[in-house]
């Protein structure tokens, strides 16, 4: 199916078809209307690659992210795809799995199709996919994390702040005695920083993470049960009374495994989370968690490539760093009587 097809089919130039289809040039509604029918009755898609030729890019943006089973990830799209809808623009999604050699793998495979800029989730990258980010001409913006120097353009929230924040509210609540469950620091950047953050906190006032729990893979939800079953059965003689989840998915697994076992939550021991996602409306308690502003970060990165896109110099090396709130919930209570 060509242009020509289409001009024969409505009546008019291959030329003003060309306009029409690419939305340029003063053509009158009427001819407009009619072309585009054609095109739709034909089945008439457009040769994006003799475009590209011309060009040396298409209308594609690369976004990069480490996971699609994560709930996070999503949200991001969501906001992404807010903005990339009001443009020609379109994004092509590739998933790394948190492993480096993957990214550089997959980051490799979108430059070679020359998009019109990449959206890449994290500041950290192996040497050979920085180079490539470095050398590729086009807006580069990575997200969910400004706490470091991005190749380009950058927007997320302060992972270590946030580890701050939280610290500060569960000390001034009364707790002290504090467990640590999460994912494997080496595969999570911004879990790390966060960890960071909060152990900055607890060593200023004193204190230190009593114990802590790791997994990798597996479901969320269950991993978070087993997690918080094995922790406090370790520490039954001098029991705990606070745990920080690296994410909302294992801090839920937590506080249902508390709410089986009849243990009071926060009175007993306060659960405190991380991401803000909806699953955790569904909870018989309001979980305590934090926001980490993802639909925002979705649309400020796609809003930064969509202007630099149209203006080339406007917004190089630009960082937007958001503000994550704290959500109390029901599982962080101020204690009546601070340790």
């Amino acid at each position: 199916m060509t242009l020509r097809d289409v001009s024969e089919a409505s009546g008019v130039s291959e030329m003003t078809v060309s306009r029409v289809l690419r939305n340029r040039g003063d053509v009158s509604e009427a001819t407009r209307t009619k072309v585009l029918e054609a095109a739709r009755e034909l089945g008439y898609v457009p040769n994006k690659i003799a475009g590209a030729l011309a060009s040396s890019r298409v209308n594609l943006v690369a976004v990069i992210i480490p996971s699609m089973s994560n709930m996070v990830f999503p949200e991001v799209m969501t906001g992404i795809t807010e903005i990339l809808d009001e443009t020609e623009l379109q994004p092509v999604v590739g998933v790394t799995h948190y492993k480096p050699e993957r990214e550089e793998a997959v980051l490799y495979q979108m430059l070679s199709w020359r998009p019109s800029g990449v959206i890449i989730a994290g500041l950290e990258h192996t040497e050979a996919a920085k180079a490539m980010l470095g050398a590729a001409g086009i807006p580069i913006v990575e997200i969910m994390d400004t706490d470091g120097e991005p190749v380009d353009s950058a927007v997320g929230i302060s992972h270590r702040r946030a580890g701050r924040k939280m610290a500060r509210e569960i000390i001034d609540s009364g707790y002290r005695r504090i467990g640590f469950l999460g994912t494997k620091m080496p595969l999570d950047h911004r879990a790390r920083k966060r960890f960071e953050g909060f152990t900055e906190v607890l060593a200023k006032a004193g204190l230190e993470i009593v114990d802590s729990e790791f997994y990798s893979g597996g479901s969320a939800l269950a991993k978070g049960r087993e997690m918080t079953e094995a922790i406090l059965k370790r520490n039954e003689e001098e029991p705990l009374d606070f745990l920080y989840y690296s994410n909302d998915m294992i801090a839920a697994g937590g506080l249902l495994y508390c709410l089986d076992k009849g243990i009071d939550v926060p009175g007993e021991i306060g659960l405190a989370g991380f991401n803000r996602i909806e699953f955790i409306d569904g909870l018989p308690r309001r979980l305590a968690t934090m926001d980490s502003c993802r639909i925002e970060i979705g649309r400020a990165a796609a809003r930064i490539i969509a202007q630099r896109v149209e203006n080339p110099q406007e917004g190089m090396g630009e960082v937007i760093t958001l503000e994550p709130s704290i959500e109390l919930g029901d599982t962080l209570k101020r204690r009546k009587k601070p340790l």
